[in-house]
């Protein structure tokens, strides 16, 4: 495993990490709590050092899991999570509606004491405002109360996490939380959409504040299972994608012809392999969160050492590739939700 300061922190991070969500709720993933846990701690055996997880993943109850998995190894451990939601006021929607957000200090408090307790720790190493808008990262006296739980030792570093879907306003967000609060930020990024990443990294670089890239796979796209015949089961976010005729195609059918173009480049490594290499080429990017469901994911996000770098010629010819949008005449592969 490879291991990367996150810029801007003093933290030192695995460059692959654990979304707790795919094994601590059950909006789609893994349901049976006892392979979650088995999940986790092979990741930690494996080299894994970074959890990421957030106070509404099954209103805790992930938190809570991650705890019972790991809570032995906790000081080997980045421990990430994330507020902003109420879930205390507002009860879980189905699917993966948001819920309202509460962005005052005495809120923040508020979820940091929960979360403290529900993952069994005196201290978050890396707590992210969950999904903020432009007016929560510009909140002055919310991150003025994140600079004192820092000097009381509650909190190490602080974040951000864009979201929920690809936006293109989360790219002023995303340059907002690097230029003006120095502060980390966590983006949808992989070689199949990029929209945030082409923006948000050179700044990133260049004022010396990392990244962290989720959904590297592009929903699955650049997992290595998909055909033009998979479906998804109820609760998965993809199923949006596919409920017209023209956005099956403009997902499903283009992106598979975008990874077929790909395998060229595979060289004995596999396509997710490809796709975590990619997402961490720039300096800035400090770890990628892959969505994980079995053993057999993990230990080949794990085993990138295994196999051959990406070099900068690969990535420049994967670039033009995209540049020229792997040469189909449509781009709705990365649909933007505005």
């Amino acid at each position: 495993m490879e291991y990367r300061k996150l810029l801007g922190t003093d933290l030192s991070v695995s460059a692959v990490g654990f979304g707790v969500w795919t094994v601590g709720t059950t909006w789609w993933g893994v349901r049976d709590e006892g392979v979650g846990k088995r999940l986790l701690r092979q990741a930690y055996e494996q080299g894994v050092t970074l959890f990421d997880n957030g106070d509404t993943y099954a209103s805790g109850r992930a938190e809570e899991l991650q705890r019972e998995a790991l809570g032995d190894v906790r000081d080997q451990l980045v421990v990430a999570t994330k507020f902003g939601y109420d879930i205390y006021n507002n009860p879980e929607r189905p699917g993966q509606q948001e819920r309202p957000h509460d962005w005052t200090p005495a809120y923040l408090r508020k979820a940091l004491e929960h979360s403290l307790k529900r993952l069994g720790t005196d201290r978050i190493d890396y707590y992210q405002l969950h999904n903020p808008r432009l007016d929560a990262i510009r909140n002055d006296d919310l991150f003025a109360e994140l600079e004192k739980l820092k000097s009381e030792g509650l909190i190490r570093a602080y974040g951000t996490a864009l979201g929920p879907a690809l936006n293109e306003r989360q790219v002023e967000e995303g340059i907002a939380s690097v230029r003006e609060r120095r502060a980390p930020t966590q983006i949808i990024y992989n070689l199949l959409e990029q929209l945030l990443g082409e923006s948000i990294l050179p700044v990133a670089e260049a004022e010396g504040v990392g990244v962290l890239a989720r959904v590297p796979h592009a929903s699955g796209l650049l997992e290595g299972y998909m055909d033009l015949n998979t479906t998804f089961e109820p609760g998965d976010h993809r199923n949006w994608r596919l409920t017209t005729s023209e956005k099956r195609r403009a997902w499903m059918e283009d992106g598979l012809k975008k990874v077929e173009l790909l395998q060229p480049f595979l060289y004995g490594r596999h396509i997710s392999q490809l796709a975590l290499q990619f997402a961490l080429h720039s300096p800035a990017m400090a770890s990628v969160i892959p969505n994980i469901y079995d053993e057999a994911g993990l230990k080949r996000y794990t085993g990138l050492a295994e196999v051959a770098p990406l070099t900068e010629q690969e990535y420049a010819q994967i670039q033009a590739l995209y540049a020229d949008n792997f040469g189909l005449s449509t781009n709705l592969i990365g649909e933007v939700v505005r």
